[in-house]
């Protein structure tokens, strides 16, 4: 069912809108000569019109009962904010260039996570393009988005957003997100959307005036649960699974993030997510790739299960349990959730596997928690040592570097971009960048900017942090989170960043490493010196990589066997600011290997001899 304001051929738009909640609704038509038109309801509850003379545009609101105005739910542009009309967008209009776009697998994806209004000084959708080709230089293949639709105000995470279907009108609107979605696959780079499908954010949510998009039966971190799966909720499933197709089919989007899925309440027989998945399966199998990946703190397999296999079919998740085992072994912190992590045998058990909780007892949770992913390819996990969540949900926003050193950076990045997962990057990463990424909002209520206030408190109070966060309704706030682009190039950000570069073009290069199975893969970790080592590859095509997460030199005692190779990368050459190599350039079987403190290696192995 086709929602929202449709335009159609010679001036006629249609409007259809789920309200089964009013008795009486109408399409108020601004503009010159300002329209009253009824509309006529059907058995489902949706209303619909059909108008002449209704232009890209033009604007309008839906009059509830004859005396309440209210946006349209499925509105495709607010161009006056979250509580101003709704405007016709001609999606037919823009003049798309990607006709020979075919998209990209799962496994050449190399994510660069940005948020678009401090990602440049301008803010803006178009204002990200002129940087796009340093991105592809560097080896990205596409950036993910952090959420763009109607947040109140201009400065938001993304996060509460309450007209889903509309793009952001301070980050340029529709015109600005497909410019940019064009400009990006003319550079051969996909495009990644977050979409929030748990909640909405609490300014300017009008949902609950049209019918019943959310339930009291449950509750998330953020307010009402959205209803999907108790009455009504048929209606509501498909709002949600039309604004997939919106971003998909009006924008040329190739992926969705689907922000904390563990918020999607739903126990009916065909869950919603399992819905969405075959929907957009569908649509992806008559002309190119288009992906469903899910945020997730379950640790549930069924997630990226198939049906067929019990699971909902979604085509990936990301994985925190990698992130904060290797966050544990750098930073060495055992706050809140990083209780359950700090060994070597954790992120070992991560790159093996995915999973580190596997059914295992968790202390933060205290219980038993997880299932294992062992069966699962590589190709269905996202890894990352930092996104915009483990950096701004911290008290300050701290990025990596700013909590740990250069050296445990460098051994960082490339522990995500040699596993065998789909690596995420965050904005700025790439060449060190210090300036925090800190939680920020511009609501206008008073009463609910206190509350933001008082439930970051609450949030820090489980880490132990008991002073005062930054304020998120101040301006400074968000100013402090822009990153300084013009770094890239100078002294020891320039060294970080070619360094990244050469580990994504190794990544690229070495089939082993290219290839994202977990089938032949060996791992190994030594607790006492916290060394690594991970071996992957065939007879074909063999890397063994080595890292140090301790402040102190360390030995390998147990290494596996017909060792012979050529390094390709040593984060301690003195190339990279380190401290200076100590590893021998070839290997041979039964040598001694040391690693300087904080450093890492990559040694592309010999075939094996027939």
């Amino acid at each position: 069912m086709k929602i929202g304001a449709n335009t159609l051929s010679d001036g006629r738009c249609e409007f259809v809108v789920w309200a089964p909640a009013a008795e009486e609704l109408a399409l108020r038509l601004l503009g010159v000569k300002e329209r009253l038109l009824p509309m006529v309801p059907d058995e489902r509850g949706y209303w619909r019109l059909t108008v002449e003379d209704a232009y890209p545009g033009g604007r309008y609101y839906y009059r509830l009962n004859g005396k309440t105005d209210r946006p349209d739910p499925a509105s495709h542009f607010q161009p006056e904010g979250v509580h101003g009309p709704s405007a016709i967008v001609g999606h037919h209009l823009f003049p798309w260039t990607d006709g020979a776009w075919r998209g990209l697998p799962l496994e050449e994806l190399i994510l660069y996570e940005l948020h678009v209004g401090t990602f440049t000084p301008e803010g803006t959708f178009t204002a990200i393009i002129p940087r796009l080709e340093e991105l592809r230089e560097l080896g990205i293949s596409a950036i993910e988005l952090m959420p763009v639709a109607q947040f109140p105000g201009t400065r938001n995470w993304g996060y509460d957003g309450v007209a889903p279907f509309a793009a952001q009108n301070s980050y340029g609107g529709p015109e600005g997100l497909r410019s940019l979605v064009d400009a990006c696959h003319d550079r051969g780079l996909a495009v990644v959307l977050d979409v929030v499908y748990n909640h909405l954010g609490p300014e300017g949510n009008y949902l609950r005036d049209f019918g019943p998009y959310f339930t009291d039966r449950y509750r998330t971190p953020w307010g009402e649960a959205v209803n999907f799966d108790g009455a009504g909720s048929d209606e509501v499933r498909n709002f949600f699974i039309e604004n997939a197709r919106h971003w998909f089919e009006r924008y040329h989007v190739d992926a969705l993030r689907l922000d904390a899925i563990h918020a999607i309440y739903d126990f009916s027989a065909r869950p919603f997510l399992q819905e969405l998945a075959g929907r957009v399966g569908a649509l992806a199998a008559q002309d190119r790739p288009r992906y469903v990946i899910a945020e997730s703190d379950l640790n549930d397999v069924r997630v990226i299960r198939p049906p067929r296999a019990g699971g909902y079919g979604l085509d990936g998740q990301w994985n925190d349990d990698f992130h904060h085992a290797l966050h544990t072994l750098l930073t060495k912190e055992t706050q809140g959730y990083y209780q359950d992590f700090g060994r070597t045998a954790d992120l070992a058990a991560a790159l093996r596997e995915g999973f580190v909780y596997a059914w295992r007892f968790s202390p933060y949770r205290g219980r038993h928690h997880g299932s294992s992913s062992a069966d699962r390819p590589g190709r269905q996990f996202v890894v990352c040592s930092q996104n915009h969540d483990q950096i701004g949900n911290r008290l300050r926003g701290e990025r990596l570097i700013a909590l740990t050193s250069f050296e445990a950076a460098k051994v960082a990045a490339a522990t995500v971009l040699f596993s065998p997962f789909v690596p995420l990057l965050f904005m700025g990463e790439e060449y060190g960048e210090e300036a925090p990424f800190q939680f920020f909002v511009s609501f206008d209520d008073p009463e609910l900017v206190a509350a933001v206030r008082r439930g970051r408190r609450r949030e820090f109070s489980a880490f132990g942090w008991r002073e005062a966060p930054p304020d998120p309704q101040d301006l400074l706030t968000f100013l402090r989170s822009r990153p300084d682009w013009e770094k890239r190039h100078r002294g020891a950000h320039r060294v970080m960043r070619d360094f990244y570069r050469e580990a994504i073009a190794l990544r690229r290069q070495i089939p082993a490493l290219a290839r994202l199975n977990k089938e032949n893969l060996e791992v190994g970790s030594e607790e006492e010196g916290q060394c690594l080592w991970l071996r992957r590859g065939d007879e074909t095509s063999r890397v063994l990589c080595l890292w140090n997460f301790s402040n102190r030199k360390t030995s390998f005692r147990r290494l596996p066997q017909g060792l012979r190779g050529t390094k390709r990368l040593d984060s301690a050459a003195l190339r990279w600011h380190g401290p200076g190599e100590i590893l021998p350039a070839t290997l041979a079987e039964g040598m001694s290997l040391e690693l300087p403190p904080l450093s890492c290696a990559l040694y592309q192995m010999e075939p094996e001899r027939s």
